[in-house]
């Protein structure tokens, strides 16, 4: 059908141009013939055929000339003066561009200033680029930058980095006019409706092409270092749900890049900051050295001699016009908790937090210019807020960071909130909270979201730090909060006890404050690598204290490190989930009655149990990483001289780390069994929800990965290990200690993760297996003992369901076994 359409949508197209070339009279004279009978003689129709060259040169010329300025820029033009000077005539855009501009970098971003339903929000990220304009001959050229290769002394090297960099040319504009100064006057519609691939949307909406037809220039507006210019754009989808176009409105702004470059802080991997980096090639080191630079602000002492001091600048962040009025209090909050960090890195009042000035105060104040760090409120139902930040990839050099928080962000905290901590806060065990209860958790995720704004990456090691009876401390948790980084994913204090009096919501911890001290400190030196020494010194402190270490293990696509998990706190997994599992069943006590509404539906409760059951399967996660786990700390030589950087977890903890989940993962889940929750919310479905966390826990048991680390830690410390054997033999036995009962009645549920530990076995010693490691021979040895422990049990089997199930079980066993490797 799309083939016929398009055929046919062609084919009237043509028709319609036939037509025109009729009315006027310049058929082709295929079709004229047709229709005149009288044709011009041959000679006739060859001198009309002979191109003039002269007159075309002539007009190739008059194409190219420069037209006087009067010309171009006529008195109906609008002007605005700043960066450039902008001409708007009609529905064209005319940039004059001043000759000191041309060789000097300029930031290019593009956001979504107003989006279709369904297409992002806005303040939505589009794209940013770096920029140089050039002039050439009666041409301005636009250049892409890019900084990947970069060499620090002068000679050869440099002339070999600059033949294998050439900048991209991304348009040419012929220059139509100059102005008195020598300045050219450029066309510059195109750059903006036009569809030029460098500067498109089409990535982020998932489009086929821009239509410059349904295209519109709207406002624009020209500052000293910057112009803001929006489109309103209708692309053509490429998303196959029958929607054709979708329109936007884009917002361009194009900053002039500091004069002065700020000197980067060379990037070290035991402070977690976004990086940027290049490969250098002038260095002594005997080959190409990837080089790599924090992300941060430039920030800067008012009084350099003085021990702390106000700085020239401050960061600054601006609630935006949308942020509703009962969190902009929260929000404020939320940025400058960051002050105290900065103390420690010798700065007073480094950060600051201001609403936007309404349009009456300053009409040309716009949130998506790029001048200004925004906090911004979008209506999505999306549960999540992020950071994201615009740099200056010579330096590192943050020059925008804006905050994004989706509204349904407040659902998401509030859902972690209630299944979290509402044993320890009566204010949270009826939903809706209350909103001095909502607004610190706004300010928490604030904080957080803002320390990526800073340049902070997550730090999963944080939540580690602490002990068990600190989390429990009311006074140690108001001094310190409950994870060591606010960057970490430890949410809510799950382990607090009722009566405890501690502390629930994270805080700027000691890690954040040394991060922020190793990243901002002013360090006198004559270039970044004068640096390295002091910065040394600052880090080596990581040795002798925990809380100032950094871990991004998940993000790395890593689990190996259970001391780098997301959502869990506590240095001692099988304590805090044993707490953790015990608070949660109080929390079924009054989920019903919590989450409930007098003439509603039981949706809400639905959800709200899915995310009880998350919590509850993630606790358990967290305990199952410590099998086989090895503690990552990352050591640099020349300190902590005689540590590892690699440790495994402690043979008797893993052990234990496995009896815990036999107990209380891989047994029936008795205080799960709430008819008068589950029969509100689902016919079934409780058992699926419990085979699901436990198919989890034995593919995370019974990983490839985790199996090399055992079958290695052995081989390095042997008889200090908790062997791959060991493990097998504890996982048989746990999971089917049913079998040593006098009378074997095995309940529904239990026999559900015997078929699944069945299924896991068999699929290790099947001729497809990937296994390359002893969990093939020990599976096959789990399952040969097995076979005669079924045989045995099958005489003292108390029902008829368990009977079967142990003849099915016993046929399984020895199909997987008799099938050849």
């Amino acid at each position: 059908m799309l083939v016929s359409s398009l055929f046919t949508r062609r084919s009237l197209l043509m028709g319609s141009a036939f037509f025109l070339l009729y009315a006027f009279g310049v058929m082709p004279p295929a079709f004229a013939d047709d229709l005149e009978p009288h044709s011009p003689p041959p000679t006739a129709q060859a001198d009309e055929k002979k191109p003039d060259k002269a007159k075309d040169e002539k007009k190739e010329e008059k194409k190219d000339e420069i037209k006087p300025y009067e010309e171009v820029v006529t008195k109906d033009a609008k002007t605005q003066t700043g960066l450039f000077t902008v001409h708007r005539v009609d529905d064209k855009l005319l940039w004059e561009i001043p000759k000191d501009a041309f060789g000097k970098e300029m930031l290019w971003v593009i956001t979504f200033a107003k989006t279709q339903t369904g297409y992002g929000f806005g303040g939505g990220e589009v794209l940013d680029r770096v920029v140089r304009w050039e002039r050439r001959d009666k041409s301005v050229l636009l250049r892409l930058m890019d900084y990947d290769l970069r060499s620090e002394t002068k000679g050869p090297i440099e002339k070999s980095i600059e033949a294998a960099s050439v900048k991209p040319i991304v348009k040419v504009f012929p220059i139509l006019a100059l102005s008195k100064a020598d300045a050219p006057v450029v066309d510059v519609t195109d750059l903006f409706k036009g569809d030029v691939a460098e500067f498109s949307a089409k990535r982020a909406l998932n489009a086929k092409s821009m239509d410059t037809g349904r295209s519109f220039l709207e406002g624009v507006k020209v500052f000293p270092e910057n112009i803001e210019t929006e489109v309103t754009a209708t692309y053509v989808s490429n998303r196959d749900d029958g929607l054709e176009s979708v329109t936007v409105v884009l917002h361009h702004s194009m900053v002039a890049l500091p004069k002065e470059v700020m000197r980067p802080r060379l990037a070290d991997s035991r402070v977690g900051y976004f990086q940027s980096g290049y490969v250098e090639y002038g260095r002594n080191d005997q080959k190409a050295v990837q080089r790599r630079f924090i992300h941060r602000w430039r920030l800067e002492k008012k009084d350099p001699q003085a021990a702390l001091s106000d700085p020239v600048k401050p960061i600054t962040y601006y609630i935006g016009r949308e942020v509703p009025d009962q969190w902009r209090p929260w929000i404020k909050k939320g940025v400058e908790s960051w002050r105290e960090a900065f103390e420690q890195a010798a700065f007073t009042n480094a950060i600051v937090c201001k609403n936007a000035p309404s349009e009456a105060e300053d009409p040309d104040w716009d949130a998506e210019d790029t001048r200004y760090s925004v906090i911004r409120w979008l209506p999505t139902t999306t549960e999540n807020a992020y950071g994201p930040s615009i740099i200056d990839p010579r330096s590192g050099e943050i020059l925008n960071a804006d905050t994004k928080l989706h509204h349904n962000v407040l659902k998401l905290l509030r859902d972690w909130y209630f299944v979290q901590a509402s044993p320890n806060d009566p204010r949270a065990q009826r939903l809706p909270f209350p909103d001095d209860l909502m607004g610190r958790l706004v300010e928490y995720v604030v904080a957080h979201e803002v320390g990526h704004t800073l340049g902070l990456a997550h730090n999963m090691k944080g939540s580690s730090s602490y002990t068990v009876a600190q989390l429990r401390d009311p006074v140690f948790t108001e001094r310190f909060g409950t994870e060591a980084s606010i960057m970490d994913y430890g949410r809510f204090n799950y382990v607090a006890q009722p009566g405890d009096g501690a502390s629930l919501i994270p805080i700027i911890g000691p890690y954040d404050r040394f991060a922020i001290e190793w990243g901002y400190k002013p360090i006198p030196a004559p270039n970044a690598d004068g640096e390295t020494r002091a910065l040394d010194t600052l880090a080596a402190r990581q040795i002798s204290d925990p809380t100032l270490r950094f871990g991004s293990g998940p993000e790395r696509g890593t689990d190996e490190d259970p001391t780098e998990q997301t959502e869990d706190l506590s240095d001692d997994a099988l304590a805090a989930t044993t707490l953790g599992l015990a608070n949660l069943d109080r929390v079924l006590t009054w989920l019903v009655p919590a989450v409930s509404k007098p003439g509603e539906d039981y949706d809400d409760l639905r959800d709200m149990f899915n995310k009880f059951m998350g919590q509850r399967n993630q606790e358990l996660i967290h305990v199952a990483r410590l099998v086989g786990g090895v503690v990552e700390t990352d050591y640099h030589y020349g300190y902590g001289q005689g540590k590892a950087v690699y440790e495994a977890v402690p043979a008797a903890r893993q052990r234990a780390a496995a009896l815990f989940l036999l107990e209380h993962a891989f047994t029936v889940p008795t205080e799960l069994l709430r008819p008068d929750l589950l029969d509100r919310i689902e016919s079934k479905g409780i058992g699926d929800r419990v085979l699901g966390i436990q198919n989890s826990l034995l593919n995370l048991l019974l990983d490839e990965g985790r199996a090399a680390r055992m079958t290695d830690q052995e081989a390095l410390h042997p008889g200090r290990s908790y062997s791959l054997a060991t493990l097998m033999d504890d996982l048989r036995q746990g999971i089917w200690s049913d079998l040593a009962a006098p009378r074997v009645v095995i309940h529904p549920f239990r026999r559900n993760v015997q078929r699944s530990y069945l299924r896991a076995l068999a699929a290790k010693i099947a001729p497809a297996s990937a296994s390359s490691s002893d969990l093939r021979p020990l599976s096959r040895g789990a399952l040969e003992a097995l076979r005669g422990t079924l045989e045995a049990a099958m005489p003292r089997a108390g029902d008829a369901a368990t009977r079967l199930h142990l003849v099915d079980s016993i046929a399984t066993v020895e199909r997987a076994l008799t099938v050849k490797p």
